[in-house]
Parts: C-alpha cells; structure tokens; sequence
C-alpha cells in the first residue's frame, strides 16, 4: 500500500476526481487500485507486439512502481479511465471549424463527446467568413467567429452539468482575420465566453509590420482575398491592453510553431492551455516526470540523478505509446490521425522544488542552465527510447524518412492536480507561497508549509510558530528579519520572480521541448501596459511558441491565499519635502463594485495595505463607456491616495460631476464615472479592515464566487501553467 506517500490534500484530491465509485457515488477504490488499474490497463498494449503474459506482467510492475513511487504520472483522463468501461485517456484534442453551418454544428457535436469523456478541445475560428459577410444560398449575413465561439461555450456548460470533470476550450483566431478587433475583446466582460481561453495567432508577417511599424492585411478566409488595412502596432497594443486588462487573449506564434512541426498538414490550433499544438482531429496524450524524485545525495549534497532520470524517461515513453494503441477514440477519424503520428507529450513537474534541494534561486542563470540540461536530457532519451520502439513495433506513419515511432515527444503541460497528489510543485512554474492556510471541507483551516523549507527551517533552528505565521502573512520570505539571506536568495516564491524572469525560464525549457511550453507570467498588480508589451516582445525575440500573463488581481473579485499584512517600507524624503507616495506592496486586499452609469456598466476596484485604502482601479462593462478617462482618474486618484491626500477631500472633488450620458436616464447609480468613483470610495471608507461592509451587487458576488472562487471548495484559483487551479482541493478550470 502507499498511503503513507500520499499527504491528505492528495488522498482529498484522489478521492474526489480519480478514484472509481459506484452508483451511489461511493469511493470502491484505493489510491494503490487505481494505480494498479492503470498500469494493468496500459500493460495490455504489448499483446500487440508479441509479448508473453509474463512480460506484460513485468511491465505492469514496472509501471506500477513508477506510478506509486511518485516519479511519473500521466495526464487525469488516464488516471480516471485506464482499464474502466470509458477508456478514453487523451486529454488533448484539436477540432476543425469548417466555414457552414453543418460544419460549425458537427464540431459542436464531436466536442460535446470530447468533453463527456474528459478531454479538452482546441479550435481555430480563423476560416469562418467575417461577420455581416454575405452568405450566397441563403440570403443572409454571417454572424462570425465570435458569435459561434457561444453557441460551443454553451454547449460546453450543458455537457459539463452532467459529467465529472468540466470540459476546456481554447478558442483561437488568427491576426489577419476581418474580425480579430472583436476577437481581441469578447471575453472584456469575465463573465462572457467562461468555458474559453483564447489566444490570437500571430504570424511573422504581423510582427514585422509591429515592429516597423507598418499597416497589414486583413484577408478573407472565404475568398482568400485582403480587404482591408490595419496599422499592426494598433492591434498589437490591444491584445497587450486586453491582456494587462484580465489576461485574455493570449498569443500563439503560429507561424514558429508550424516552422518546427515535423510533419505536414498545417497546425491551426492548440489544446486549451496552450501547450499542444495539434493537426485538425488529433489527439495527444501526456504525463510529467516528478523532477524533486530525480535527486540523489552524494557527500551529504544534493545532485540530479541523471541514471534515474533517464531509465524514467524511458519507461515513460513506452507508458504513453502504450496508451495511443489501447485508447478507446471518441471518433475514428481521430483514432486515425493520432495513430499516423502518434504524438505523446513527456513533461515535468516539481521543477522548482528541485532547484530548492540544489541550492539554486529560480530567478538565477543557474536555473535557466539546469532547465535546458534536465530538459535536453529529456528529449534525448525519450528520442532515443522512441527510436528504440519504432524497432521493436514500426516507425511513424507521418514521417516516412524518419525512423522514430513518435513524431513527437515532450510538451511542458500543466500539472495543477498531478502535482497535487505527488506533493510537489506544479510544472516549471516557481512556489506561489511557501506556507498558506488551507480550507479543510469542514470549514476549518490547516496550516501548510512547503516540506523543503520546513527542513531548512528546522535544520537552522528556525520552525518557530512566530516565523511560520510571518511567512503565511507575507507568502514570500524576503522581507522577514528572522530568515537569513543564504536562505532568502533561494526560497524565492512567485511573488519575487520578476516577469522577465518568467519568460527567461519558458524560453530555456522551449529550447528542447518539441512541443510548446505552458506557463502563465505572472505581473504584480501595479504593472504597467508597457511592462506586458516588453514581455510579449521578449517571448517573441526568445524563441517562445506563445504566451499567457495574468496580472495580479486584474479580474474581479480575485481573493488571495495569504494574509494581506505587509513589512512597512520607510518612504525616502525629497531634497524638496514634497510629499512622495508610499511604495505598493506586493499584495493587497479589497473589493470590486459594478455601478451603473450612464453607458453602461463601470467596475470599481479598492485595494488597501495595512495604511488604509491605497489604489483603485476601474473596468468599463462591455457597453460602451469612457475607458481611458476613467482609468486616467483612477491613476490620479490612487497616487494621492498613496500621498496621503484626505480621503473625503478626493471624494468631495469627484462626486456630483455630472456626464451627458445621464441626462434622461433614470435609475442609475451615479452620475458620471467619477461620480461613481466618489461613492464607492466613500462607501469604502466605512467599512471594516476587510472591506466586508461594502458589498458588490448581487450578481458581481455571484461572479466572485462562481468564477474566482473554487465552487467546490471556496478557496482561491492560482493563475499558473495558462489555467487556473485550486490547490485546495485539485478543482481546475481547464478539466
């Protein structure tokens, strides 16, 4: 048995989403069970090849302790389905969208059957016609990308009321369609298209008229024809101002991806987070090697197990071709296109936890070194290994002058429940906090510490109850007296990594990963538009196949997972004595009210630090509205507020202003966005420290709890890997 491996969180998280029940939805199955299910179920494969019952037996065991031992795991459809009447364990699917209503509605249908079993789809609606286009046997008008991409979030939520895990989309539209202006904001309003992420392809051509700034096409998919001009450097401030905005769209550089794919037919789109570019109707299934079990101890240090890795990344690419033959396709057409190329996707997970053991600081050159060693040692193996089964079983359909039996290796995925059960980091992303609060189901809470801090803190004589509440208050360690700074260079969590940093370790892993790489760059609130732009200029310059940001609490109702108190940073005094704001935090905490005014709806934000309230920020709804104005008075607003200007000061300047789009116009709740600025600051100002007082609309407390909020469980997303996962309790937006 292994029980005693697995932490509560990760028995919580197995037994909720893996393991098998009865029609009761009672739990009939152990971790260990599972497990042996699996590997019973993808030992199966090597009947096809001529093995014995006692070599089949013998790779069993071996996938088995691979499994229980924590050092690989494959992506949740196999886990949940491996050797039960669903079968279905690809997570990763990519349909067409063809350019007809009996198109559009079949790729409806076949991602419905995607998502019952557990996969999440990709789709390109780059070649449907442009809205208000002309359709010749009807009469009519085309309604557009946008428009269909909710009739498949609607289908999506239906299918998900009845299944077991949610299905995941990625919508993506390339830079040169008539509609990308919509594309780019149709998820401006969070509670619109929920059951996507998107991303616009960006092609060479595109970012050459960026950077010279120059005017492109804009080509009709229906006629292949241009239409019209834009200024490129005009759409590409506005996927980084909707990007700084909530994160959405996200970039594909579809043109690197397709210049790197190794077999023909064109790639249009990816799975939902990103990192697994697919030919239209093909799958691709993964599992990520626990890079915190490939360590050893020599003379008392820590060191990479180069041989256990190697003998990992083996074995685990036998386990994922295994999969491909004993899958149960939910389509034959995508049987048949996964078996010509025959993709698998290795990756890791527990990559920063291994640098921890090693000494090294995430944000270092040491790091971005170690990544391209571990990960070129892993595409070197798992090469080799898939070499070593095109002898034993056939070469590649797709690559007739290669002989390699997969076209594909290694894909850097999200591993937000996987890392949960292996107790280990997520993916190549850093440690969002070192020590947090979690939620026990009974409502009580549970202190938790990272294991290898702990040991450090207990090595040092430092597991103090007074140090490890410090460290749940502030998450990082960097500015607590008590921690020495050997150990603050090395426990950097989330909040220290400078998002240049971010795009540095994404970049070091892309070199040897054929893939792409999923990986959120996180930006602390304060960031500027311009700071999104150099990122998404420096992922382009490094080689990165596409890129997610996500800026601190810049979608509604955000709750963070550690206690908001902040170290007080002594402000410097001008030569001149003129008041100076006082320093953002890292974090803060506050509220978000929808106020009505006169074009529609006005999203206020208030954040405070352990001074009061300190910031605001605002966000128009997606009717109209006065979007750079209100932002420039929210800007002015928070700097006086951090240079200690009287609150009812401000409040008495911006209240009653008056704009014209209120005249004649009743029941609004403001008169002009200051106004509505000024009422919910003073409302603000009477409530407690945590801002309970002042309650948004019941349909924006809704939206807190729904979308920012596990529904499971209540506790907080975490923005990593280009999805949203919660720690709590393994719940994923992404599935």
């Amino acid at each position: 048995m292994i029980y005693m491996t697995l932490t509560n969180n990760a028995l919580e998280v197995l037994k909720r989403r893996y393991l098998a029940k009865n029609e009761k939805g009672e739990v009939v199955e152990t971790p260990d069970e599972m497990f042996r299910r699996v590997a019973h179920a993808v030992a199966q494969a090597e009947k096809n090849y001529g093995a014995t019952d006692e070599q089949i037996k013998a790779w069993e065991d071996k996938f088995y302790e691979m499994m229980t031992n924590l050092e690989f795991l494959p992506n949740s459809p196999t886990l949940m389905n491996a050797g039960r009447p669903l079968g279905q364990l690809s997570a990763c699917f990519v349909l067409p969208v063809e350019d007809s209503m009996e198109g559009i509605f079949e790729a409806v249908k076949n991602a419905a059957l995607i998502h019952k079993s557990g996969g999440g789809t990709g789709f390109s609606f780059s070649r449907l016609r442009p809205k208000g286009s002309t359709v010749k046997t009807t009469g009519g008008v085309a309604s557009g990308p946008v428009s269909f991409m909710k009739v498949f979030n609607a289908a999506t939520e239906a299918v998900k009321q009845g299944g077991t895990r949610r299905g995941a989309n990625m919508g993506i539209l390339r830079v040169d369609h008539p509609d990308i202006l919509e594309f780019i904001d149709c998820k401006k309003d969070n509670k619109e298209i929920t059951n996507f992420n998107i991303s616009v392809a960006i092609t060479d051509k595109f970012m050459e008229a960026v950077l010279n700034d120059e005017e492109y096409e804009l080509i009709d998919p229906h006629t292949q024809t241009a239409v019209s001009k834009l200024k490129a450097k005009d759409v590409y401030n506005k996927i980084v101002e909707a990007a700084w905005r909530n994160g959405e769209p996200g970039v594909v550089f579809i043109d690197r991806i397709n210049a790197h794919h190794p077999i023909g037919g064109e790639i249009e789109a990816t799975n939902p987070c990103g990192e697994q570019p697919l030919l239209p109707y093909e799958s691709c299934n993964l599992g990520s090697i626990n890079l915190s079990k490939m360590l050893k101890q020599v003379d008392g240090q820590w060191v990479i197990d180069f041989e256990k890795l190697e003998r990992t990344v083996r074995l685990a690419v036998r386990f994922l071709d295994n999969v491909i033959d004993i899958n149960n396709y939910p389509l034959p057409i995508i049987e048949q296109t996964t078996k010509m190329a025959r993709k698998i996707g290795l990756g890791v997970m527990g990559f920063a936890d291994m640098l921890l053991r090693l000494g090294i600081s995430y944000n270092s050159e040491h790091a971005k070194k170690t990544a391209q060693e571990v990960m070129k040692k892993i595409l070197h193996e798992g090469r080799s290994a898939s070499i070593g089964l095109a002898t034993e079983r056939g070469e590649c359909l797709a690559l007739a002058d290669v002989f390699i039996r997969n076209a594909t290796i290694t894909t850097i995925a999200p591993t937000g429940t996987l890392s949960i059960i292996a107790s280990c980091s997520s993916g190549i992303e850093p440690v969002f906090a070192f020590a947090f609060e979690r939620n026990i189901m009974d409502g009580t809470k549970l202190q938790e510490v990272n294991p290898i801090l702990l040991e450090e803190l207990e090595r040092r004589g430092l597991n103090k109850p007074e140090i490890i509440n410090k460290i749940i208050s502030h998450g990082s360690l960097q500015h607590i007296d008590e921690i020495p700074e050997d150990m603050k260079r090395v426990f950097v969590c989330a909040h220290d990594i400078t998002p240049d940093d971010h795009i540095a370790m994404q970049a070091a892993f892309q070199k040897y990963t054929d893939n792409a790489v999923s990986k959120t760059v996180n930006f602390p609130c304060s960031a500027t538009i311009e700071d999104v732009d150099r990122v998404y200029k420096l992922a382009y310059e490094l080689g990165c196949k596409g890129v997610t940001i996500y800026r601190d609490g810049s979608r509604e109702g955000q709750v963070l997972s550690v206690k908001k108190e902040q170290k007080k940073i002594e402000q410097p005094k001008s030569e001149e004595n003129k008041p100076s704001p006082r320093v953002r935090p890292q974090i803060t905490h506050g509220f978000t009210e929808k106020v009505k005014i006169g074009c529609g709806n006005l999203y206020i934000t208030v954040n405070s630090d352990d001074k009061g309230i300190m910031e605001i920020f605002t966000n128009t709804g997606k009717v109209g509205g006065c979007p750079s104005q209100s932002e420039a008075t929210a800007r002015v607003v928070s700097l006086a507020l951090r240079a200690g200007v009287p609150m009812q000061d401000i409040v008495e300047q911006l209240k009653g202003i008056r704009c014209i789009s209120t005249i004649r116009q009743h029941g609004l709740k403001a008169l002009s966005c200051p106004d509505a600025i000024a009422r919910v600051l003073d409302k603000a100002t009477k409530c407690d420290s945590n801002c309970k007082t002042a309650e948004p609309e019941t349909e924006s407390k809704q939206q807190k709890a729904t979308i920012y909020k596990c529904p499971e469980c209540n506790s907080q997303f975490l923005h990593e890997s280009g999805c949203v996962i919660c720690r709590n309790c393994g719940y994923s937006k992404c599935g």
